[in-house]
């Protein structure tokens, strides 16, 4: 469209989140797993994700996050918000990235994912917050899990816990009680020895008992609470600045806990960005949105639109002149042959995709209100390719420097 607006697709293969884990796993030398982000060697590793904390965002509100910002490596920052195809590897000089792009769609579920089987989003199949099931017009919401559905066989990628304990590895997983026997985590992290933490305080004192649990460990640590206050107030709010500073001591207070033969990466999921209630528009509702859909899936900042059949071509052209400006409206395999979700995504894979998929920009959300209203209402946002969604940090500390 006129003006295409930018954004960062994701860099698989040579900067990405689903880069991550083997990189870690070959530094710790499980045999053949791939270091692309030429980590160095380490006895053990634990990596630290929290949700939501997008690398733009982080780096401008460093002040909340004074340990955070003291790993950030000031000569090899994320390019600012809006550039084409930035990449924060410019340097031949620059050896390790210090930011990291999310698969897509840039949401929890899809990138977890991808941490915990080392795999882009097409190869592992979690291809988004909701998809409708072939051949059905239910909607998995692949965070809760809400129908049944075997998380074996619908993500059927061994993880890199797995990997792991077959290297003679502890392979832990430090995060909430609630999510211990989830078919998320099934999906995501089988596997894993799960350590329950409900609080700042358990996460520290079991990611320390769950690193020093074997003299050969990799341990991955979960924190939510960022990305939830981000969601509910925004992330340029008091409140989001607040948790930071929390989030900013977790952080300096493992990196203090754990042994020091051990190397911690700290990274996110996604980004997030704010969108006003002027930008929300209505797609469940309005006839000219609403025809030839069959269901709509994803969520406001990346929608999977599916079509009744012989309608695709009738609502693309729709959602395409009504959202000028506002978002990508994309075939399945527009998107498939940009490699969005990596170069591999089997059959089984493609029918779970959107006949469209809708990938917003700038101050847009897709929102239904009736069937969703609890995500239309939220602030905060995420799920498209903006550098502000897209752009994760990776720092590090101990033994990782």
């Amino acid at each position: 469209m006129a003006g295409e607006p930018p954004l960062n697709p994701p860099r698989y293969g040579a900067a990405a989140l689903a880069d991550l884990a083997p990189s870690v796993l070959a530094s710790l030398g499980v045999p053949g797993e791939v270091n692309t982000l030429g980590l160095p060697p380490a006895r053990r590793a634990c990596v630290l994700l929290v949700d939501g904390m997008g690398a733009h965002v982080l780096r401008e509100n460093r002040d909340s996050a004074p340990f955070l910002a003291s790993l950030i490596e000031e000569d090899s920052a994320p390019a600012p918000a809006g550039t084409v195809d930035s990449s924060p590897v410019s340097s031949a000089a620059v050896q390790f990235p210090p930011a990291l792009t999310a698969g897509f769609p840039a949401t929890t579920a899809t990138n977890l994912t991808s941490l915990g089987t080392g795999c882009a989003p097409g190869c592992h199949g979690i291809l988004g917050y909701q998809v409708a099931v072939p051949d059905t017009d239910r909607l998995l919401n692949q965070l809760r899990w809400n129908l049944d559905v075997d998380p074996h066989t619908w993500q059927p990628r061994g993880t890199v816990f797995q990997r792991a304990r077959a290297a003679g590895l502890a392979a832990s997983y430090v995060a909430p009680g609630a999510f211990e026997h989830g078919s998320f985590t099934a999906a995501s992290a089988r596997g894993s020895t799960y350590w329950p933490a409900n609080d700042i305080s358990e996460l520290v004192v079991q990611a320390d008992a769950a690193v020093r649990s074997a003299d050969r460990s990799y341990t991955f640590l979960y924190h939510s609470d960022l990305d939830s206050l981000g969601h509910m107030f925004g992330v340029g709010s008091a409140y989001w600045r607040a948790q930071l500073g929390f989030v900013d001591r977790l952080a300096e207070q493992v990196a203090q806990a754990i042994p020091a033969d051990t190397a911690l990466y700290i990274t996110a999921d996604h980004g997030m960005v704010d969108v006003s209630p002027e930008g929300r528009v209505d797609v469940e509702t309005p006839s000219e949105f609403t025809s030839g859909v069959r269901v709509l899936g994803g969520e406001p900042r990346m929608r999977h639109v599916y079509t009744w059949p012989d309608a695709t071509e009738d609502v693309h052209a729709a959602w395409t002149e009504l959202l000028d400006g506002r978002a990508l409206v994309l075939r399945r395999q527009e998107v498939i042959d940009h490699g969005w979700f990596g170069d591999t995504v089997p059959p089984e894979h493609r029918r779970r995709i959107g006949d469209l998929l809708a990938v917003t920009v700038g101050d847009t959300a897709l929102v239904a209100p009736a069937s969703e209203p609890v995500e239309a209402q939220l602030v905060g946002m995420h799920g498209s390719l903006t550098p502000t969604e897209v752009w994760v940090p990776l720092l590090r500390s101990g033994a990782a420097r």
